[in-house]
């Protein structure tokens, strides 16, 4: 298994993370949503620190970025990333649950790739099982969480399988959140969308509906996916 994943401007070590660098997490780094310039971005669960170097390198630096990790170990590999790479001042990598992170601050962009896995079986490493289950970080104390931290005219941008974003979908609009965005993911031509790509608003907005193809029949990627991750895959 590789100890990390390059990208163009940066790497990323995972060989300490529970959850490694993945097609969700890029996808999720490319398609969430800028926010103004100066606007403070909050990555809940940051694993490897992937999907904040992301926006580190989108924003060129120019947002403050906070990463909340709850894993001891995946905090201090992201952490070594980010003075790694070449926006060491941009994130502030923060060791602690996000259920009892509290900040004064609004943030413009909240993203997440969170644990989705509700009913199967545990893993027997008590980590993997952490980053991959819903016991860890519920749905519906998620979405209060975001709501709390959320600025007025922020996003909260998301990435998850298809059953579970919308099972979370469901219990957003629920409680006064709306869609703003909507991407269903199809990893190859030949198979039904397997993830949702979502970017919820506590502001009303009409949803911006649209499908992405990662591999077309022949297993080459498509040119969609090579232009949102263009700036960061080396192959691209």
């Amino acid at each position: 298994m590789s100890a990390g994943f390059q990208c163009k401007k940066f790497y990323v070590a995972h060989d300490q993370c529970a959850m490694k660098v993945g097609t969700d997490g890029l996808l999720l780094g490319a398609f969430a949503p800028l926010p103004p310039p100066g606007g403070d971005i909050l990555d809940i669960g940051a694993g490897s620190g992937l999907i904040s170097l992301m926006l580190a390198q989108r924003t060129a630096g120019a947002n403050a970025i906070d990463a909340i990790e709850l894993d001891p170990a995946a905090a201090e590999q992201a952490a070594t990333n980010v003075a790694n790479s070449p926006w060491p001042n941009a994130i502030r990598l923060i060791k602690g649950d996000i259920l009892t992170y509290s900040s004064g601050k609004r943030y413009r962009l909240i993203v997440s790739n969170p644990p989705f896995f509700q009913q199967s079986l545990l893993s027997p490493d008590q980590r993997r099982t952490q980053a991959r289950h819903t016991d860890s970080l519920p749905f519906a104390a998620l979405l209060q969480k975001a709501a709390q931290l959320l600025h007025d005219d922020g996003s909260f941008a998301l990435v998850l399988p298809l059953t579970e974003a919308e099972q979370l979908l469901q219990l957003a609009l629920s409680h006064g959140w709306y869609l703003a965005q909507c991407c269903k993911v199809r990893s190859k031509a030949d198979k039904p969308a397997q993830r949702l790509l979502l970017c919820l608003s506590r502001q009303y907005t009409d949803t911006e509906r649209s499908s992405l193809l990662v591999q077309q029949a022949d297993g080459s990627y498509s040119s969609q996916y090579r232009a949102l991750l263009k700036d960061f895959y080396l192959k691209f």
